[in-house]
């Protein structure tokens, strides 16, 4: 009789240690999922402000096209990227192209001294910026999701509920470039 009650203890014990890695697994996906969606947030406030910020620019800078169209091309990539992957890449060349418009208007004193200007490019500089926390609160439960579907015994329960490792959301080579402009 106490054979069963050992085995009956040792089995529950089991279901509670699994029951207890899975929930903790649901709650650092979820806590991901809620990571993206700030950066999807963040991302649509940015994508809401460029249009202004370009128009306030062709104002002073009216033979300088290619630079907008980059701009709005990047913005128009941006929103119609689905997967993560897609997204993050053309979020590094908005980012690029942003920095452009930047650089261009280092060459326009009257622009500088704009105060639609200047409201734009700090809003859109608190928005970078909430961005970034974004992206590092994703990375950061990415890394913990990560870390515990790897790690034994996690890992068995990961395989059998079918958990995946996600992606950090990084900038590329070419994002970390400083930006060249030339007349």
């Amino acid at each position: 009789m106490s054979t069963v009650w050992v085995l009956l203890g040792i089995v529950g014990a089991l279901v509670v240690a699994v029951i207890a890695v899975y929930n903790s697994l649901i709650t650092l996906k979820n806590k991901c999922e809620e990571g993206w969606s700030d950066i999807d947030t963040q991302l649509k406030r940015r994508y809401d402000l460029i249009p202004n910020l370009v128009e306030t620019v062709k104002g002073y800078a009216k033979h300088e096209a290619s630079t907008f169209e980059n701009v709005t091309k990047a913005r128009t990539m941006a929103m119609s990227a689905t997967s993560m992957q897609d997204k993050e890449q053309a979020e590094n060349m908005l980012t690029g192209a942003l920095k452009s418009i930047f650089a261009l208007a280092e060459n326009y004193p009257e622009l500088k001294a704009n105060e639609n200007f200047l409201n734009l490019q700090t809003t859109l500089k608190e928005i970078e910026e909430h961005i970034q926390m974004s992206r590092r609160y994703y990375n950061a439960t990415v890394r913990d999701l990560n870390t515990k579907i790897e790690i034994f015994p996690n890992n068995l329960v990961a395989n059998v509920f079918n958990f995946k490792k996600r992606d950090f959301f990084q900038a590329d080579e070419k994002e970390k470039e400083n930006v060249k402009v030339t007349f």
